[in-house]
């Protein structure tokens, strides 16, 4: 059956949408056979929250943050840099469409929230709160939590919420991730009651994120370019290869070594020897901003001596990593979703897979090389020789392990790939 057009139909009538919609998720949470199924995005939702057993009937309220605690995550998220372009992209237009914006950090928790008066008292009213936890597995499937766990802009209107007090509402939310490393920040939504509707309301907030998202690169890059001004004093006295990197590992400049964009550093640099795919046994030195790095080892490549063993960990959501232990010493790096995806589908087809192959298992299109060979160039930029290709893969002499969550079905929630979706519902 197809799914239901939500925004379609609830742009021409709010109220026939969200009866339609409440008689839907009545007899879908049932067990019953629907008429008309839910969009794909929602139904998925649903069943993570029957899964874990979150019971639609009750509106469940986690502990608010104190004041202090609000403050103290304010000042500490980078998300407080772009509230100007958050609050000039959709306050103005909400408060006048009777709608609310909501910005919340990487674990749901409300750290802002401003707009429509009368609208702020209803949000009052279903705890939508300063220092609520709105992520998805405590409060159902909404607005904020939700796009949080698939990584994209997601509207869920009406009786698409999972938990019912929540149905009179409808909210738009969209994530905003760090460039520097494609960590999840938080999301921006803007929430109000069901007649407020639009169907371009997602699109509006999708483009102001990304508008966030553009100038936090901004910042980033200047702060590059007040690093290069450290640099060049420190590598003017050097001989042999090296970097100067911020705390991200991205490159200010280089000397006696080609230039790349991204040098993968441990998960908590220290002065002292490390071991680093991209140029292998290493000395790093703190500098103002970032850190001196010096090749003490030629051989760039596997750390020297020794098996190595690679821990690709999927079980945290949104937090997966990959981390390398041999004897120069261990480091991790956090995964975006899609370099999740891939090292996933690599670490258990161990004899590797072609470009057309891995195509193939991540979109179901085998013609999708370029977008496979482009992203297995940035895996390996942190990975350096762990990975081989023709085909690809991970080099024989490494031990690979895969913690996996413990319920088959949380297997990257996010991931739309056809081999990871089969790999979430095992066959009897």
């Amino acid at each position: 059956m197809p799914p239901m057009n939500v925004p379609q139909l609830a742009a021409v009538d709010a109220a026939r949408a969200a009866r339609v919609l409440n008689q839907v998720r009545d007899a879908r949470l049932a067990g019953q056979r629907v008429r008309v199924a839910p969009r794909p995005v929602i139904e998925q939702s649903w069943e993570r929250l029957l899964r874990s057993g979150v019971d639609p009937e009750r509106d469940v309220r986690a502990g608010l943050l104190g004041a202090d605690e609000v403050r103290r995550r304010r000042e500490e998220s980078p998300l407080r840099e772009v509230l100007p372009v958050l609050r000039e992209g959709l306050l103005s237009v909400a408060d006048v469409a009777h709608h609310i914006m909501v910005v919340a950090d990487g674990e749901g928790r409300v750290l802002w929230r401003e707009g429509c008066g009368p609208v702020l008292r209803k949000a009052d009213g279903l705890g939508f709160e300063l220092g609520a936890d709105w992520g998805e597995a405590v409060v159902g499937t909404n607005g904020v939590g939700t796009p949080a766990v698939v990584r994209r802009p997601v509207q869920v209107f009406a009786a698409e919420h999972f938990v019912r007090s929540h149905a009179a509402w409808t909210c738009a939310g969209a994530p905003i991730t760090d460039p520097r490393n494609g960590r999840l920040l938080g999301v921006v939504d803007v929430s109000g009651p069901l007649e407020t509707m639009h169907p371009a309301t997602l699109a509006w907030v999708d483009s102001v994120a990304k508008l966030a998202e553009s100038r936090l690169r901004e910042k980033h890059l200047g702060s590059l370019e007040r690093l290069r001004a450290v640099a060049a004093p420190a590598l003017a006295r050097i001989g042999g290869r090296a970097a100067v990197v911020d705390g991200e590992g991205w490159t200010a400049a280089v000397t006696g070594m080609p230039y790349t964009s991204r040098i993968a550093l441990p998960k908590s640099p220290s002065p002292g020897r490390r071991w680093l795919p991209a140029l292998g046994l290493c000395t790093l030195e703190p500098l103002a901003g970032g850190w001196l790095v010096r090749s003490v080892d030629e051989a760039a490549g596997r750390p020297p001596g020794g098996a190595s063993r690679i821990v690709l960990d999927l079980t945290r959501p949104r937090r997966w990593s990959v981390t390398v232990s041999g004897d120069a010493g261990s480091w991790s790096h956090e995964l975006s979703p899609r370099h999740a995806e891939l090292l996933y589908l690599l670490a258990v087809r161990r004899g590797g897979r072609s470009a057309a192959e891995l195509a193939q298992d991540m979109f179901g299109d085998s013609d999708r090389t370029v977008t496979v060979r482009a992203e297995m160039s940035r895996v390996r930029r942190y990975l350096g020789g762990f990975l081989e290709h023709r085909p690809y893969r991970f080099c024989e002499d490494a031990e690979v392990d895969v913690l996996l969550p413990a319920d088959p079905a949380g297997l990257l929630p996010h991931s739309t790939a056809p081999a990871v979706v089969r790999n979430r519902t095992p066959s009897p």
